[in-house]
């Protein structure tokens, strides 16, 4: 062998220890990824109350409302109200022409004077058999056909007068003094705002959440610092098909005038769902259709598959695999596995009040 050749096996021969290093398989450690303990964030998890939260939507409504209109066609004699007036229940709001009617009454009690006194005295003949007792039965229905036709030229001129039918304030007035009008015509309107219904819908989650009598919160962009407090008056029988949502009526008392019909206002409801182990979503490892979370205990991550419920805005509800108390991996999970030994830095979680789905 020439001193070339030496020299190159000797190169190799040294090199042999190297390449064998390079090749072996590190020995199973519980360490990280990249040796040593990995450096995770971690936080503890603790049972929570949970409280889910809706804003309904809804349109105030006058406790009574209705547009007054004419019974009759007539011409309009008197005006007996102002725009905006509060009215008491059978106040007299118009008055229409009725000379026509007056008369037509006049006429009609008259020949109910005229058929009873011819009806009496034919009955006083009755005894004697002076008159027939079909005679008789037929002044007594001509009596009658007679008292009929007075009431119905009274109930014509009390349709002369148009009165309040509840209590409430008068709106704007759409007829003058002289006016010609018909049943069709709207005079103006009566709003008893006294109460406000407010009719909103609920989802079908939250139909167990509301009941008859109980208070709700509502608020109106209008008054965006007032709370107005009503109650819960019925709810509908049957849920809407196809938003699956139920109609809901409340009362607001209204005593100071504030809310008006047609105002859009929104009601906040609660519903408990009690305590729940929450885990915050960033720490959720997902592999395939399976769910998993690395909880650490004594400085070694554990990996544990886990169901899920209902997730929040941050949170997740955690059925099954962990324990109130566990602390887990929320960051750093990527450079974990099962068995690794970890260095965990708790996490500066700011206090927050009862978590909310937001609805």
């Amino acid at each position: 062998m020439n001193t070339r050749n030496r020299v190159t096996t000797l190169i190799m021969i040294a090199a042999l220890p190297l390449l064998s290093a390079c090749g072996e398989d590190p020995e199973p450690s519980r360490s990280g990824a990249w040796g040593g303990a990995a450096k995770v964030v971690t936080q503890r998890i603790e049972m929570r109350p949970l409280v889910d939260e809706i804003e309904a939507l809804g349109t105030a409504k006058a406790n009574e409302s209705v547009e007054i209109r004419p019974r009759i066609s007539s011409l309009v004699t008197r005006i007996l109200f102002e725009e905006g007036q509060f009215v008491d229940k059978g106040d007299l709001l118009i008055e229409f022409e009725n000379s026509e009617i007056v008369a037509g009454l006049a006429l009609a009690e008259a020949t109910l004077s005229e058929s009873r006194s011819l009806y009496n005295r034919s009955k006083e003949l009755e005894s004697t058999q002076a008159i027939s007792a079909s005679s008789l039965e037929a002044l007594l229905a001509q009596v009658k056909v007679d008292e009929a036709n007075v009431e119905a030229a009274r109930a014509k001129l009390r349709n002369t007068l148009v009165r309040a039918p509840f209590s409430g304030r008068i709106g704007l007035r759409r007829v003058s003094p002289g006016s010609f009008v018909n049943t069709d015509t709207v005079i103006t309107t009566l709003d008893d705002v006294s109460i406000i219904k407010l009719d909103f819908s609920v989802p079908e989650t939250f139909v167990n959440v509301v009941s008859e009598d109980m208070n709700i919160v509502a608020h109106s962009l209008v008054f965006p610092d007032t709370e107005f407090i009503g109650t819960v008056a019925s709810i509908d029988t049957r849920l809407d098909p196809i938003s699956r949502a139920v109609k809901v009526r409340a009362v607001i008392p209204n005593d100071d005038g504030l809310l008006k019909p047609g105002m859009f206002m929104t009601v906040d409801l609660q519903r408990d769902r009690g305590d729940v182990l929450l885990a915050p979503e960033q720490a959720i490892v997902p592999e395939g259709t399976r769910q998993y979370i690395f909880v650490v205990s004594d400085g070694i991550a554990e990996k544990r598959q886990v169901r899920l419920g209902r997730r929040i805005p941050g949170y997740v509800v955690v059925a099954e695999g962990i324990a109130a108390g566990d602390t887990v991996i929320t960051e750093g999970t990527h450079k974990v596995r099962d068995g690794a030994q970890v260095e965990g830095f708790e996490a500066n979680v700011a206090a927050s009040g009862t978590p909310s789905d937001g609805g």
